[in-house]
């Protein structure tokens, strides 16, 4: 089993930052791609950031404002949200793409969201 936990989210002014992690636990042989997606209200889910070995790929709407970034040691993805906007405000969820061993093919896990509010 494993178990992707977010952590770090919460209200925050406009222009302010953020700081979300999220820790994968469980049966792991490796983890290729990590990411981050969000989900706001009447929206569907769309990516945010994900990395994969030594690259990095961004949504749009928050590059210049957003840094992902992992700790292979620790199993954990961050995301740095500078420069907030209302409209960053949503559901906030973790994805890693994770092999349990090495016979067996990468499995894409969830984490349950952490929400972020983004006040004007």
């Amino acid at each position: 089993q494993v178990q992707l936990v977010e952590s770090g989210g919460g209200l925050v002014q406009a222009g302010g930052s953020l700081r979300l992690s999220c820790a994968v636990s469980g049966t792991i042989f490796g983890i290729n791609t990590m990411g981050w997606y969000r989900q706001a209200p009447g929206k569907q889910r769309e990516l945010v950031a994900a990395v994969s070995g030594g690259s990095t790929n961004y949504a749009d709407s928050v590059k210049g404002r957003f840094t992902i970034s992992r700790d292979n040691a620790k199993n954990t993805v961050y995301l740095q949200m500078n420069s907030l906007k209302p409209e960053d405000t949503a559901v906030y969820y973790c994805n890693a793409e994770v092999k349990g061993s090495i016979w067996t093919p990468p499995v894409n896990y969830w984490g349950k969201g952490t929400l972020v509010t983004v006040s004007s």
